[in-house]
């Protein structure tokens, strides 16, 4: 399959959210993911059931997955932060633009767990995280070092999804994460500086604040991408 990483795939979502109604995402999702794991094993994607996104099986697992956009503009919310009015509406565009092509998006587990809220959910409500997704990096990674997180409760719901990449490096390596992590994957490199994290709001709250996230979020949408196209072709 050709990758276009420029698609916007609200394009194609007839106003919907494309995480639910772009069908090409659904198909680059399926193509680009069905791959090996670091266990050997290849992580087979194929159509659910009904109201089913994507699914995963093997003979101790199905995981019911659904796709989620991992770089947040703040500027779609109903009630966007007071700070994001002050930024030049093509500004917000651009970045909403960038975060709607591939390298924006990825898979979570889908399916509610003892009707607990999904990781989906859960970052997206949770203060801590407000939806970022350096900030769930960061969950992630500690999730896997056995360290408490703001995460930890709907991650350990989630294991067996987890458990597919053998530790932190198989998870950033495998869906192509490496521009947010140092070079020994011990520390995220996140959208903007925060003196201790989780201490601080995660919502920019002054217009330098916010540009210098904007900026930072791009750049990763933008390799990530770049990943996407040299993995897809390799």
């Amino acid at each position: 399959m050709k990758i276009d990483i420029n698609f916007d795939f609200r394009l194609d979502a007839n106003g919907g959210d494309p995480d639910l109604n772009s069908p090409l995402l659904k198909s680059y999702h399926q193509y680009l993911w069905s791959k090996k794991l670091p266990n050997g094993q290849i992580f087979s994607l194929k159509a659910g059931h009904a109201g089913e996104y994507l699914v995963f099986e093997n003979a101790s697992n199905r995981i019911v997955l659904s796709s989620d956009s991992i770089v947040n503009s703040y500027g779609s919310r109903k009630n966007p932060p007071p700070i994001v009015k002050q930024v030049e509406e093509g500004l917000i565009e651009s970045f909403k633009q960038l975060n709607s092509t591939i390298g924006g998006f990825i898979l979570f587990p889908g399916k509610k767990v003892f009707h607990l809220m999904t990781i989906n959910q859960e970052r997206g409500v949770n203060p801590l995280i407000a939806d970022r997704f350096d900030l769930t990096l960061e969950c992630v990674r500690r999730f896997y070092s056995s360290e408490e997180s703001p995460l930890s409760s709907v991650f350990e719901r989630y294991r067996n999804f987890f458990q597919l990449f053998g530790d932190f490096r198989g998870y950033v390596d495998f869906f192509l994460l490496n521009d947010l992590v140092d070079s020994q994957y011990s520390t995220i490199n996140y959208f903007n500086g925060f003196l201790k994290v989780f201490d601080n709001s995660p919502i920019p709250s002054t217009v330098d604040e916010y540009l210098t996230y904007r900026q930072n979020s791009m750049l990763f949408t933008q390799k990530r991408n770049q990943r996407i196209i040299e993995s897809s072709s390799s």
